[in-house]
């Protein structure tokens, strides 16, 4: 088991910053590819990023989001920059074991095992 808890979240305006944590206990946090998903009222749950355990990335969201991984730290981060109010979501972190940076990265919700609670992003107009 790997228990995730998001942090972070919070109200911020359009063209803001945050960056948000996810901290991982149980098993090896390093064995696992990790992802950001995000769910907006009334929407489906929609991938934002990935990144292995070698460090790969993957984006929906390039250029204004950074994924990154501190394994020393068993967490995992999500930067946003140059909020929009589109952005407005619960964004969770997620981990799975089937992808080691190879190949195509697990974009889809079903691919990943844990998951975090959520944390609620607002960014205002």
């Amino acid at each position: 088991q790997v228990q995730l808890v998001e942090s972070g979240g919070g109200l911020v305006q359009a063209g803001g910053s945050l960056r948000l944590s996810c901290a991982a206990s149980g098993r090896t946090f390093s064995r696992y590819a990790m992802g950001w998903f995000r769910q907006a009222p009334g929407k489906e749950r929609e991938f934002v990023a990935a990144i292995s355990w070698s460090g790969a990335r993957a984006y929906s969201l390039k250029g204004r989001f950074t994924i990154i991984r501190d394994n020393a730290r068993d967490t995992l981060y999500l930067q946003m920059n140059s909020l929009k109010p589109e952005d407005t979501a619960v964004y969770y972190c997620a981990a799975t074991d089937r992808w080691s940076g190879y190949g195509s990265p697990p974009m889809q919700k079903d691919e990943y095992i844990y998951w975090g609670q959520g944390t609620q992003v607002t960014v205002s107009s």
